[in-house]
């Protein structure tokens, strides 16, 4: 069996003819039968029945297209990753992230990290935090920012932010006024809440009571979630750091207890040597920690007693 044989009988499989899969390859239509005769001899399988002037696939040729589809979509990430280093070069960054995250701090972060280096070029890919751990792990990614570390034993990781989740509410809504609300304070809302698996659906979960809590739309964005508030679909809650850019006129963020975290890990491949662009976007991270920090404690000092 060899490459030219699989790809006749790809070919043949997704076109449906032996005519059009010999045009597809650059090839005559008698290349393409001599290649899936010895395909068939070699295998010792039938793959092919003839029906008049049309082949039809077999059942075992319909089981050995799945395993040469995976091949090949093993052959196109290469191609994929080829041309991004083309494109980018070896020394581009690459970065993997929630997209709560992309939406804040990511993009106050990489403005801190242009103003280290203003021409490299850089992805930033949105994937949920098993992925991301994943990536980093077969160095596919160069870092990434997960709520969660899926992957403990292949990655090193750090808690770099950890944000309290806010109650978000509509704009004239008859909690709006308050500062503060708790889990009875929501009774009969309907609520609005991240789909699972997400990590900090199950702190709120234990929340709140089951069979109080009106949960009638679930969702995996953060944006959507904001959204649906603003339309005055319901309550939610969530990280502020989504809110902070997004400036939803038709939101109202309240503090909520009991307290809930939103924490952000920094992901590392595991005892991999560092590259100079990734020390400095590690220290563009910390310059934007620092001055959230900062900027929250101010807001606690301004705070009435």
């Amino acid at each position: 069996m060899n490459l030219r044989q699989i790809e006749c009988f790809r070919a043949v499989m997704h076109t449906g003819s032996m005519t059009l899969a010999a045009t597809q390859l650059h090839t005559s239509q008698p290349n393409v039968s001599r290649a899936i005769a010895l395909l068939q001899r070699e295998t010792q399988m039938k793959l092919f029945e003839r029906v008049g002037l049309r082949v039809l696939p077999t059942p075992e040729a319909h089981a050995l297209l799945k395993e040469v589809d995976r091949v090949y979509v093993g052959l196109e990430s290469i191609g994929a990753a080829a041309e991004r280093i083309r494109t980018l070069g070896v020394d581009g960054l690459r970065i993997a992230v929630t997209p709560a995250l992309a939406i804040n701090p990511v993009p106050r972060i990489l403005q801190v990290f242009r103003g280290m280096r203003p021409h490299v070029p850089i992805v930033v890919t949105t994937a949920d935090s098993a992925t991301i751990c994943k990536g980093v792990s077969s160095r596919y990614y160069d870092l990434g920012l997960a709520p969660y570390v899926a992957l403990p034993q292949e990655v090193d990781s750090e808690l770099v932010l950890s944000q309290r989740a806010v109650c978000i509410v509509p704009k004239g809504h008859r909690l709006a006024r308050r500062r503060k609300v708790n889990p009875g304070d929501l009774a009969g809302e309907s609520f609005i809440s991240a789909s699972p698996p997400d990590v900090a659906r199950a702190e709120i979960d234990k929340a709140f009571v089951p069979e109080v809590r009106k949960l009638e739309i679930e969702t995996t964005l953060a944006t959507t979630m904001c959204a649906m508030v603003a339309r005055g679909l319901g309550v939610s809650i969530l990280n502020p750091a989504v809110l902070t850019d997004l400036g939803l006129a038709g939101v109202h963020a309240l503090e909520f207890e009991p307290a809930i975290h939103f924490d952000c890990y920094l992901i590392r491949a595991h005892q991999h040597p560092e590259q100079a662009l990734v020390a400095d976007f590690v220290e563009a991270l910390r310059i934007v920690v620092r001055g959230s920090e900062n900027a929250a404690r101010k807001k606690v000092s301004r705070s009435p007693g």
